[in-house]
């Protein structure tokens, strides 16, 4: 007895996007790369991913490609793991102008160093406090979250605290 045939099923507009993208997400999947405990997508240049990392600029990351001489333009994903291990040697102890660093004769050590990641954020949280704590002018707009580099606050930064609004004229009530 021979088995009935099964319809092919017709494939809807929906069901090509929905596998399209699904083939899209895998290619991202597989071509991330990890470099300096950051996931950046191999799809993109070498100048433009390494801004992905914390703390890495354009300058700074210009700056690596030209000192290591890889090809700004090479995608992420074809570096070789000596290119992305000599990125990250040099991520841990840069040899660059003290211009080109983020933290310039630090408070603490009064040398100039490049902070990455999550040092970053504790450095930039420890500045916040020591202002606060000192009650300079930039620790107590910091401290009434209000705007720290001489923005207008009549009309914005309206979100916390009382919002101030601007009165016509006509509109004075009488009490």
């Amino acid at each position: 007895m021979a088995e009935p045939k099964e319809k092919p099923v017709k494939e809807t507009k929906e069901t090509k996007d929905f596998k399209r993208q699904q083939q899209k997400e895998e290619e991202y999947l597989d071509s991330l790369v990890r470099i300096y405990s950051k996931d950046v997508p191999g799809n993109k240049q070498t100048y433009i991913g390494l801004t992905y990392i914390k703390g890495v600029s354009w300058a700074v990351s210009n700056a690596i490609c030209k000192i290591l001489k890889i090809d700004k333009k090479i995608k992420i994903s074809q570096l070789t793991k000596e290119q992305i291990e000599s990125i990250e040697a040099f991520l841990q102890k840069p040899q660059l102008y003290d211009y080109l660093k983020n933290r310039q004769k630090d408070y603490d050590s009064g040398e100039s160093k490049h902070v990455l990641t999550n040092e970053l954020d504790m450095v930039k949280d420890f500045d916040i406090k020591r202002m606060r704590q000192i009650k300079s002018y930039k620790g107590m707009r910091h401290a009434l979250k209000q705007p720290v580099r001489g923005q207008r606050t009549r009309s914005h930064f309206r979100t916390t605290g009382v919002a101030v609004g601007v009165k016509k004229k006509g509109d004075v009530s009488k009490k």
